[in-house]
């Protein structure tokens, strides 16, 4: 699975992207997210509220409901604004 990072995301983590296998007992991006800020600091404050962030699987948007497979992209992001 590769992770992509971006904005406050990617300064608070560290990295930019990575490349994992799909954690045991993660099947969804919820469950990915709540495995993330298990990984470390950077990760806790990154992911610590989930209503800060969005998230696309394979560059579609994506809910915390969202299923996940060992070979998607998954990219995590604050939320954007327009006008």
């Amino acid at each position: 699975m590769k992770l992509l990072y971006f904005a406050w995301v990617r300064e608070t983590i560290g990295l930019d992207e990575e490349t994992l296998s799909l954690p045991p007992g993660v099947t969804t991006l919820g469950d990915l997210a709540l495995w993330q800020a298990g990984r470390g600091a950077g990760y806790a404050e990154a992911f610590s509220d989930p209503r800060r962030l969005r998230a696309a699987v394979n560059q579609d948007l994506a809910t915390p409901e969202t299923p996940l497979a060992a070979s998607d992209e998954v990219a995590f992001f604050p939320p954007l604004t327009g006008g």
